[in-house]
């Protein structure tokens, strides 16, 4: 079975720890900004956007897809975090970023993530799969060079590097002229 059927069906309780990786992450993103970030999260996540940053006094907004696996998971405890994104629902823009994150379910906490604009994730995965997924497989081990090292992060790491992209979107595109 592939890592996506055997995810959904390890547990009935799947979906609630997803969303309970997703508030932990939009919490400890508040609380270790001092509240400059704060979240917002959707209803229904049909698009792929699971939380939209924000930072207090600015007017960009940032649409994060998490995809969260738990410490318990077999890969994770190899040191090695998988996990797919939907073709169906992934749209690159620049106001859009996937988060993949291990957490650790004993002590409730992020072990590592990985915070990847959504146009370098579409450039950087191959054909979806039969399923019509997109493969993530990243290695958590510190001296590891795979492809989606440089967007490793350590959990202290995610809340300055979300600042940095709302600072980025802020900024937008640099002016073109007309001649």
């Amino acid at each position: 079975m592939s890592e996506d059927g055997e995810y959904l069906e390890k547990s009935p309780a799947a979906a609630r720890m997803g969303k309970a990786a997703e508030h932990l992450v939009a919490a400890f993103a508040i609380l270790a900004t001092g509240g400059e970030l704060n979240v917002s999260t959707s209803l229904v996540d049909d698009e792929g956007v699971d939380l939209v940053f924000h930072r207090r006094g600015g007017s960009a907004t940032l649409a994060v897809q998490v995809k969260a696996r738990m410490s318990t998971a077999s890969q994770v405890q190899q040191d090695r975090l998988m996990a797919s994104v939907r073709s169906q629902t992934f749209r690159p823009r620049s106001d859009l970023d996937l988060l993949f994150v291990a957490v650790n379910v004993e002590l409730g906490v992020i072990m590592k993530a990985w915070l990847i604009p959504s146009p370098a994730f579409g450039a950087m995965v191959s054909e979806p799969n039969s399923k019509g997924r997109f493969r993530f497989s990243a290695s958590m081990k510190p001296a590891s060079m795979d492809r989606w090292t440089p967007f490793r992060l350590e959990a202290a790491e995610l809340p300055q590097r979300i600042l940095t992209r709302l600072a980025e979107l802020e900024e937008g595109p640099p002016p073109t002229r007309d001649r």
